[in-house]
């Protein structure tokens, strides 16, 4: 029932450990505390490491992820360039017939035949397209300044937005496909320009449209901040687009061959192209304007964060 001198002992011992003085601060701080800060402070460390590996697991996944989504559109790029190789030999093998100008050999020539007499010939549609088709010039010239502007600004041309040296390359390999088969034809028009015969495979306005034109929405999706000139670039990019392929047809200066090469080539680039550029927007997340410019060099690298 009563304690025992020694066990009085340890429990004196035990009350003066309690209440030791802190050396540093001079104040008088319970073991109990000291043992429940200690825990606490174990207990945040551990928290704080296993949220950091959650995020970093997240962000491991989400680039993984983002890479298959990249590999899967390149992957249907380089089927429809696939496909556009094929149906170039479809229609320099299948059904050829001299019903060009000047006795110029068709493939395919019994469809592209009853098209071309089911539209006519429209030369003021032709000459409509024709002068519509400076659109995409504009776009790839107004791409182009921006480049040069931020390799002027940032004094290096690691500092210039990675996106926009990749869509300069892109524009350089439509316009190598344009002049591959302008100095190679496959196909001549159904009708002569000037008096003399042109190369038409593929529809060389076709290919300019569908291969610049969804680039300009793309850019302007990523770096444009106001949804309503998303929606408005988009929608008349539609329009315009539209427009263009179903004027070439209906103008008469084009078979139907060359204007679903074009579509076909025109696609596969623009898949590659979009699966590169959107992999390298979600492993480097930024917002940045079209006319978003760092006033000097000091500040490039907080501009490109």
């Amino acid at each position: 029932m009563f304690d025992t001198p020694k066990r009085q002992v340890d429990t004196v011992k035990a009350l003066d450990q309690i209440e030791r003085e802190d050396e540093k601060t001079g104040t008088i701080v319970p073991v109990f505390l000291r043992d429940t800060n200690r825990i606490m402070g174990v207990t945040l460390r551990l928290l704080r490491f296993s949220l950091h590996s959650a995020i970093l697991f997240v962000k491991t996944k989400r680039r993984q992820q983002v890479k298959k989504r990249g590999i899967r559109m390149c992957t249907v790029g380089g089927m429809l360039v696939g496909m556009f190789a094929l149906w170039t030999m479809v229609i320099q093998t299948v059904d050829v017939q001299p019903i060009g100008p000047m006795g110029t050999k068709v493939g395919l020539a019994t469809l592209n035949g009853w098209i071309h007499r089911l539209s006519g010939v429209h030369m003021q549609l032709y000459a409509v397209t024709d002068w519509m088709g400076l659109v995409p010039i504009f776009v790839c010239a107004g791409f182009g300044w921006i480049g040069l502007l931020q390799l002027y600004k940032r004094r290096s041309l690691r500092k210039v937005d990675f996106d926009l040296i990749l869509l300069g390359g892109y524009y350089l390999l439509v316009i190598s496909a344009y002049l591959v088969f302008e100095k190679f034809p496959v196909n001549y028009r159904p009708v002569l320009i000037e008096g003399r015969l042109e190369a038409s495979y593929p529809s060389s306005t076709t290919l300019l449209v569908l291969s610049v034109i969804p680039t300009l929405v793309l850019q302007v999706r990523h770096r444009a901040k106001s949804t309503a000139i998303k929606r408005i670039t988009a929608a008349l990019s539609v329009v315009f687009s539209a427009f263009m392929v179903v004027g070439r047809l209906i103008a008469g200066v084009h078979w139907v061959s060359d204007i679903i090469g074009g579509i076909l080539l025109s696609a596969g680039m623009f898949c590659i192209y979009r699966g590169l550029v959107v992999s390298y927007w979600k492993e480097n997340k930024r917002e940045v304007l079209l006319w978003n410019f760092p006033k000097s060099c000091r500040n490039c690298e907080s501009a490109e964060e």
